[in-house]
């Protein structure tokens, strides 16, 4: 095999300016999809805990059927099929002096669809963590059913939910790379360009998929921190020395002159 390491040192350590556009916008439609998904989700979540069939009953079938079907399928469906069928098209579209490509649109309703449906079962879990006894404390209080989710609730399911949302948003940098096919430039049609006029596909794709390795490991330190930081009030703290079971706090604080 004819390895070439000066374009492989090359594009990894120095970019060109198609790829740096690459990785600026997968980062950007990762996370803009991730905000719909999580906001889907927290909304499907809360629909799901209603008895009434009319709420419930079509969360049910939403989070079916994005579970049920490849996300490829369902990028494709929701630009190419729709317009196909003449019921819609993605134009572009002008957002704080920006032009905003149909292809990119598409891509971050899409992703950001498919990812609902899973945040909204991993915030119900979280939801259904939560001990039962701060429904009722907070009932006794006089709290509203959206009173008690925003002060009681979701505060504490939000400790439950950190870890699988980290994951999520790691498979989210990964899933978009599926964009591709609906001529998203990203990172890995960034390369794809590139290898057509440098016929370098071992080199480049081997790049790229250092990129992707190190999104997702600065992206796990990040997820780290955060469960450690969400994570801190569940901890055991550690016993107080019998000295201060003995005579007290405030009573050796005032023997040692404090």
């Amino acid at each position: 095999m004819n390895f070439n390491w000066d374009v492989f040192w090359q594009y990894l350590l120095q970019p060109s300016g198609v790829y740096l556009n690459g990785l600026w916008l997968t980062c950007l439609i990762s996370v803009l999809a991730m905000l719909l998904g999580c906001a889907l989700g927290l909304a499907a979540a809360l629909l799901r805990l209603s008895k009434n069939p009319l709420l419930h009953l079509p969360v049910r079938f939403y989070v079916w059927l994005m579970r049920g079907t490849p996300l490829l399928v369902q990028i494709v469906f929701l630009y190419t099929a729709l317009a196909a069928g003449g019921l819609f098209r993605f134009e572009d579209i002008e957002l704080f002096g920006l032009i905003v490509p149909g292809n990119i649109q598409a891509a971050i309703i899409a992703l950001g669809l498919n990812e609902g449906a899973y945040m909204a079962e991993i915030i119900r879990a979280g939801i259904g963590a939560v001990d039962k006894g701060q429904y009722e404390a907070g009932r006794s209080l006089g709290m509203g059913f959206a009173k008690l989710m925003r002060r009681i609730v979701l505060p504490q399911a939000f400790r439950v939910i950190v870890p699988p949302l980290g994951n999520e948003f790691n498979v989210m940098l990964k899933n978009t790379t599926l964009v591709s096919v609906i001529g998203v430039q990203g990172l890995l049609l960034s390369t794809q360009m590139v290898t057509s006029a440098t016929f370098r596909v071992f080199e480049l794709y081997l790049v790229v998929a250092i990129y992707f390795l190190m999104l997702t490991t600065l992206w796990g330190f990040f997820q780290r921190w955060l469960e450690a930081r969400f994570g801190q009030s569940d901890r055991p703290s550690a016993p107080p020395p019998a000295s201060s079971r003995m005579f007290g706090r405030s009573t050796l604080k005032l023997l040692r002159g404090r």
